[in-house]
């Protein structure tokens, strides 16, 4: 599964009024001007339900960034609008980073306001990078609440104790103009990996084997525990059946052993990239650039051993993969450490898998933080150094107001206008009720300048063809005393989708996606998430192969399934940079044209509704050995709930698959690549899919 952050950066305010007009989102009011003071927006909406438990001490330091706003908000929105539309005359006519800074960021003069004041409330300015977008922040305590006319508090919520302000936040009203926001001083925004091994007892709440915790806040841990698969499981789907067990109600039985995990050459062939690469097409001369939290010491020695053993003929060479990494890192504990590494191991090796020839950038933050990860891929964008970005975290629903999301709003849309794919992973919590009790979406997926990758699974033939794909949302059923329990199976987890309450509908939706879901919520029609899918169910998962520490004290390469949107968005991410290849050029922002293409055979129609399939799995009970016994699971396929997979757009898949050479015909342009492929994926259907039986 993706990384989830748990909540929101809260306090941020600014303008907002272009937003609006863009996209259609519901305005925010202005802050109000209280005693020649600029308000911001209030205390996170968590710390209204929390017990506060009392101030933090007054020399506690604090670290932070104030996001400033753009210089020219509308401009910057109909410039990124403008070469992402396909029936603009600037399509794809995109600016570079200095273009877009002389045109859009803060003026030298402007940042110097506002740092002159942070630095007249005994606050330490750190870090402000080439587009002025946010101001780095130190100081202690006692100067926070001074400068913002606040009180960093203390709160109990969720069993743990949790730092944010107390009230809202102020600015003198000479800068109201000028600041979007203040990033960093609420500490429940921080990812968890959200990379699924689909292991049993060993897994976290947050789907997560366990991660070993180190005392030292500032360095990185070694390797993770070590998570084993069990057996039996089948070399692709449907290979062997579990008649063994008894039948699960309601679906095909006997049911087929769960996927070892999928490697490499079989993703390529089954979704008909083979063809591409047999022109030459294998993402040579793309960049993708990877953000996560830390960084794995053992990654480029892992993912190279990976490709030896498991896609022979496309090694990664030492070449075509580079880091970009923090002076240090923080928050170690908080963030899991080491289990982020299995995050950028399952990153990098999906997406070496469906760009053999890419290079390979990976970026890491210096913690879970929203405002370090966001500062990461803020680098990549300001500094152009890929043309795809593929990010696999995000928040379990969305902000309360567009004022929070100003700092990742202004770096979409740079990304858009230079020209740069920014993909983010949906999410698997499906419509996020039996997480959040509500349903909602995952941030950052729903921003309108992303393209939110959403997750499927996937029958992949004997042969390496395509045998069917239905969306990804699963149930499960534990084998007792010769039975199924519970039934019917209880929803684990799946691909998130559903309609946003926060951006309405992007034009480039609009005629596309059905009203029932645009206006589910019946106030009007907004912004749907997904937009496409690729594989992403850890029953129909892939193999990855990552250094990890052993019960014996040893550590040692070892290989596991993994699945989650952070799947399918690198998987997705080596698509698009092969597309790039092909069309001698970056894509840019994909949506306008994804949607352009809907229904067309450049997609398959993932719309095979209700379960009629399930697998069984077995797991060792303690995730290593079968010391302390197994457990068998029966897993359910396209169990979604109240998001569901149906014919045209799905909020469970988006407008569908990548098809082959059709997918990469239409999204270039390129009637030469059609005529001389033939336009389809060889394996993949064009029209309604058909649901096979699984092989017995």
């Amino acid at each position: 599964m993706r990384r989830t952050l748990p909540a929101r950066v809260a306090v941020a305010a600014g303008s907002t009024a272009v937003l609006a007009v863009a996209f259609a989102v519901p305005s925010v009011a202005n802050a109000a001007e209280t005693g020649g003071r600029h308000v911001l927006n209030g205390k996170p909406a968590w710390a209204a339900q929390a017990a506060r438990v009392g101030a933090v001490p007054s020399t506690t330091g604090l670290s932070f960034k104030v996001v400033l706003n753009l210089r020219d908000e509308a401009g910057a929105e109909a410039l990124a609008q403008s070469v992402s539309d396909p029936s603009s005359a600037n399509y794809r006519k995109f600016v570079s980073a200095a273009q877009w800074r002389s045109r859009f960021a803060p003026t030298d003069a402007q940042v110097k306001q506002v740092t002159s004041w942070l630095k007249s409330q005994g606050l330490k300015v750190g870090q402000i990078p080439a587009n002025h977008r946010y101001v780095m922040v130190s100081g202690a305590t006692a100067s926070v609440n001074s400068a913002f006319g606040t009180s960093m508090s203390h709160f109990r919520y969720k069993g743990r104790t949790e730092t944010a302000p107390a009230t809202a936040l102020t600015i003198p009203a000479s800068l109201g103009s000028l600041v979007a926001g203040v990033a960093g001083l609420d500490s429940t925004a921080r990812a968890t990996p959200q990379s699924s091994t689909g292991s049993t007892n060993s897994v976290s709440t947050d789907g997560l084997r366990g991660m070993t915790k180190v005392t030292s806040d500032t360095t990185l841990p070694g390797p993770p525990d070590v998570f084993v698969n069990s057996g039996p499981c089948s070399s692709y789907y449907g290979q062997k059946s579990a008649t063994s067990v008894p039948t699960l109600p309601g679906v095909k039985n006997p049911m087929p052993y769960v996927v070892c995990g999928y490697k490499p050459p079989q993703i390529r062939s089954a979704y008909g990239e083979d063809t591409m690469l047999q022109s030459g097409y294998d993402g040579r001369g793309a960049t993708v650039a990877i953000v996560d939290a830390f960084a794995s010491p053992t990654i480029l020695k892992d993912a190279t051993n990976y490709a030896k053993k498991n896609d022979p003929s496309h090694p990664l060479r030492s070449y075509q993969f580079s880091q970009s990494l923090p002076a240090s890192y923080n928050s170690i504990d908080e963030c899991g450490g080491n289990g982020w590494y299995g995050e950028e191991t399952l990153d990098v090796e999906a997406v070496h898998a469906t760009a053999p020839q890419a290079n390979i950038l990976y970026v890491g933050a210096a913690s879970c933080g929203d405002y370090d990860l966001n500062s990461a891929v803020n680098t990549v964008v300001d500094n152009q150094l890929a043309q795809v970005i593929s990010n696999s975290y995000g928040f379990s629903g969305e902000p309360t107001s567009i004022s929070d999301v100003a700092e990742d709003h202004q770096t979409a849309m740079q990304a858009a206008g230079e020209g740069i794919s920014l993909l983010f992973s949906a999410g698997d919590n499906g419509d996020e009720i039996a997480n959040t009790g509500t349903r909602t979406v995952d941030y950052e997926a729903s921003d309108p300048y992303v393209t939110a990758v959403g997750g499927t699974s996937l029958a992949v033939t004997q042969s390496g063809g395509y045998g069917w794909e239905q969306g990804w949302g699963t149930g499960k059923s534990t084998l007792k005393d010769g039975a199924w329990t519970p039934l019917p199976p209880a929803y684990v987890y799946g691909g998130g989708g559903g309609t946003s309450q926060l951006f309405k509908q992007p034009k480039y939706q609009q005629g596309v996606v059905p009203t029932s879901i645009s206006n589910y919520f019946g106030n009007g029609a907004y912004r749907a998430v997904p937009d496409v899918a690729m594989v992403g169910d850890p029953q129909t998962g892939f193999l990855v192969g990552e250094t990890q520490a052993f019960p014996d004290g040893t550590t040692k390469y070892s290989e596991y399934r993994i699945g989650g949107t952070s799947l399918s968005s690198p998987l997705f991410a080596g698509v698009v940079a092969v597309a790039n290849q092909a069309n001698g050029g970056p894509l840019g922002f994909l949506n306008p044209k994804l949607y352009k293409l809907a229904g067309t055979p450049a997609f398959t129609d993932v719309n095979h509704q209700g379960v009629t399939d399930a697998v069984v799995r077995v797991d060792f009970a303690n995730g290593v050995d079968a010391s302390d016994g197994l457990v068998t699971t029966a897993r359910t396929i396209n169990q979604t709930g109240t998001i569901f997979t149906r014919k045209g757009y799905d909020d469970v898949t988006g407008v569908g698959s990548p098809n082959g050479v059709s997918f990469f015909a239409g999204v270039t342009g390129s009637k030469s690549l059609v005529g001389a492929h033939g336009g389809g994926g060889g394996t993949k259907h064009t029209g309604p899919v058909t649901v096979a039986k699984p092989l017995r």
